[in-house]
């Protein structure tokens, strides 16, 4: 089938695990290993934040020396393993070793991915005992235990997959999330895994434009981790190859886009999911304001209350930084997710189901006033579990920008003033 599914299918040549290893103390999940039986080419997006994990600098040495003979990911929770100095690259390295010599492939096939706590040192007696655990323990149907094992704060796993029904490639996917989540990257982890053939100098562009479509799409709070990776291995075993001149594969795509919006609707204490359109601006301008919008705590607080304050809206876009104009804008909301690959409707297009399907969208805002809009109508919209916002800028035709993000509630301030403890 060529949808995309919240079940996860085996990928051809691939085996994962996930298991205990003793990091988390109530006896949880806590370590995960991909491994292909054949080497894959690979790519990675790590975090733009400046403050780097020790896991994010091994892995982007190893892909920069060896992108085509990928083999294993090993992923720990609890300790994120940053702000750790050398000796955190040196065990980031050491877990490469001791993943090498279990299963007797190469150091340099080997990545590592960490998430947890900033600022303390692995336990290395642990993390060895649980590379042979995971081992061990590796086959062709783990996934969803893979994807349980790099949950945090997560409130449940998070996977995907995708099997295309003329050729019957599969491309399956994990990922964790749920606070500081912020574009460029959002701050996660996820490992896409196929069994599809694609040439090693057209995936780091292919995998580039998927997260800019997808992870770099979604922001629960607006904070950057220090660990953020997502990759993508490729063990071409199907003996189906993406071309160069395909673009992004579509089912690495549609899996991405729905990991992605499964970790904005795990945001931490998140009660509601909310879509931000913003259109008819230049596309960087566009993407600007939504995150500008998306990220602002007043505006997520307003959505968490069920209060239809669109001058937090209007006044987040008016501090973005980018070209905006009040006087040309024009602000709608809508239950439901309303969201397209195409351009979206103009003003009289709401009603067209072949165009958007908007659920009684109300317009609040034009030509710098408010409208005469029903108070009560619009305060229902701010009640749905899921809420579209349509900003149209009246910059220029055509171009927009799609932000997935959350409310913010008391849940969100409980969860992560009691992290560490």
């Amino acid at each position: 089938m060529n949808d995309v599914q919240s079940t996860i299918h085996a990928v051809k040549g691939f085996k994962v695990a996930g298991v205990h290893a003793g990091l988390k103390a109530d006896g949880a999940l806590d370590m995960t290993l991909i491994y292909s039986e054949t080497p894959c080419v690979a790519a990675g997006i790590f975090t733009t934040n400046l403050v780097k994990a020790a896991p994010v600098l091994v892995d982007q040495e190893t892909l920069a020396k060896n992108n085509t003979h990928i083999r294993a990911v090993i992923i720990n929770t609890k300790c994120a393993n940053a702000c750790t100095g050398q000796q955190g690259i040196d065990n980031a390295r050491q877990m490469q070793r001791w993943v090498a010599e279990r299963l007797g492939i190469g150091e340099d096939e080997v990545l590592v991915m960490s998430t947890g706590v900033i600022g303390t040192q692995l336990d290395m007696t642990k993390i060895r005992h649980g590379i042979d655990l995971v081992a061990d323990a590796l086959g062709d149907e783990n996934w969803e235990a893979a994807a349980r094992a790099i949950m945090t704060t997560d409130t449940r796993p998070k996977f995907a997959s995708w099997r295309d029904r003329n050729t019957d490639y599969v491309v399956s996917g994990i990922a964790k999330g749920a606070g500081m989540i912020a574009p460029n990257m959002a701050t996660m982890l996820g490992i896409v895994a196929t069994d599809l053939s694609i040439q090693a100098d057209a995936m780091p562009a292919q995998l580039k434009t998927t997260a800019n479509l997808t992870f770099n799409c979604i922001s629960v709070d607006g904070d950057m981790s220090t660990n953020d990776t997502l990759l993508l291995l490729a063990n071409g075993q199907s003996g189906i190859r993406d071309g160069v001149d395909s673009g992004v594969v579509q089912g690495v795509l549609a899996v991405c886009h729905e990991l992605a919006t499964s970790i904005v609707r795990d945001g931490e204490g998140a009660t509601k999911f909310i879509t931000i359109n913003v259109r008819n601006a230049h596309q960087n301008t566009a993407r600007q304001i939504a995150n500008t919008i998306a990220t602002s705590p007043l505006v997520k607080t307003a959505f968490y209350g069920g209060d239809a304050n669109w001058g937090r809206i209007i006044a987040a876009a008016g501090r973005a930084g980018v070209p905006f104009d009040a006087d040309k804008a024009e602000l709608w909301i809508c239950s439901g997710e309303n969201w397209s690959a195409a351009p979206y409707p103009t003003t009289n297009d709401w009603e067209d189901p072949t165009i958007a399907t908007c659920n009684g969208a109300i317009q609040l805002f034009a030509a710098g006033i408010a409208l005469n809009y029903d108070e009560g109508a619009a305060s229902q919209i701010m009640r749905s579990p899921s809420i579209t916002v349509t900003l149209d800028c009246g910059i220029m035709n055509g171009e927009y920008s799609n932000i997935w993000t959350c409310d913010f509630s008391h849940d969100y301030v409980s969860i992560n003033g009691h992290y560490r403890s």
